[in-house]
């Protein structure tokens, strides 16, 4: 008995992203003027909230305010450089 033959899905078109090595995320439609902007807010929030927890779980822990200040400000800025090179937001 003979299976039929698959059928290719879709062919992707070239330019938005789905044939191209190395890209994961396809370019899909154009942004609305204000959403990068409002995406880098709320993500920036996020990491505010990051160190927030950070800062108590440690205190929690005993530690000193230098080393909590410490700890908390080099994770933000790690953070923040990621999320501010970052093309996608």
């Amino acid at each position: 008995m003979k299976r039929p033959s698959p059928t290719p899905m879709s062919t992707p078109t070239p330019g938005n992203g789905e044939g191209q090595p190395g890209v994961m995320i396809p370019s899909g439609r154009k942004r609305l003027p204000l959403e990068a902007p409002f995406m880098r807010v709320v993500a920036t929030g996020g990491i505010v909230g990051i160190g927030v927890v950070i800062a108590a779980i440690m205190t929690s822990l005993d530690a000193q305010g230098w080393v909590i200040g410490l700890v908390v400000s080099l994770v933000s800025v790690v953070l923040a450089a990621a999320l501010w090179s970052s093309r996608r937001l």
